[in-house]
């Protein structure tokens, strides 16, 4: 296990803040049937260079969970309704939070595949030349018909200009992309008032930098 990729990732007290305490809620979409999934999968403007997955969100339950929440609301998008409790004793999960995107991979992996999913680390030193691969692994795995799921940290803009702060590392989940992939479309459990927003993909790159994501 890299150790750049070692980080707290539960909610600091800065980054409940920010999140204007909103954390903890219930599913702001109800469950699909597996008939309305699979009419509601993606949508797609080849024309733009677009495609969206269908997220059944649900926001996590304590500060702790966005590991799990992350991985439970990326594994939606596949139709799969799976326990974010269940995941998080599979993870390890702890009131320190989830340890790195490298306990998330193998649930992922469970859920979906052997070796589907794979971890990517960005180092800090590294985040200009990883830009284009975090497009295109971003874009593949939409493609595929699966969401990313990304471990971040500080505080990064969305392309409404709204900040997003997580000083203490969380984890997201990537649904979708425009431009070809320049610009993304995130669901976070952190907040269901911002349960999804758009972000340059050089933004999230730097927002991964130091840790990484599972694609």
């Amino acid at each position: 296990m890299a150790t750049t990729l070692l980080r707290k990732t539960a909610l600091t007290v800065a980054g409940i803040a920010a999140t204007a305490g909103g954390i903890a809620g219930p599913a702001i979409a109800a469950q699909a049937t597996p008939a309305e999934r699979a009419a509601q999968v993606v949508t797609t403007d080849r024309e733009h260079g677009e495609r969206e997955l269908d997220v059944r969100y649900e926001a996590q339950p304590n500060f702790y969970f966005c590991g799990p929440a992350a991985a439970r609301n990326a594994l939606s998008v596949q139709g799969k309704n799976i326990d974010v409790h269940a995941m998080a004793e599979e993870m390890g999960t702890t009131e320190a939070g989830t340890n790195s995107i490298n306990d998330i991979t193998p649930v992922l992996n469970k859920e979906t595949g052997k070796d589907v999913y794979k971890s990517t680390e960005i180092p800090v030193d590294e985040v200009g030349d990883k830009v284009e691969k975090l497009r295109a692994d971003v874009v593949r795995t939409v493609d595929d018909g699966r969401a990313v799921v990304a471990n971040i940290a500080g505080t990064a803009t969305d392309t409404d200009g709204n900040t997003h702060a997580f000083e203490g590392g969380h984890y997201i989940s990537v649904v979708g992309y425009r431009d070809g992939g320049k610009v993304v479309t995130i669901a976070d459990s952190a907040n269901p008032d911002q349960a999804s927003y758009r972000m340059d993909v050089d933004e999230l790159a730097r927002w991964i930098a130091s840790r990484g994501y599972s694609s």
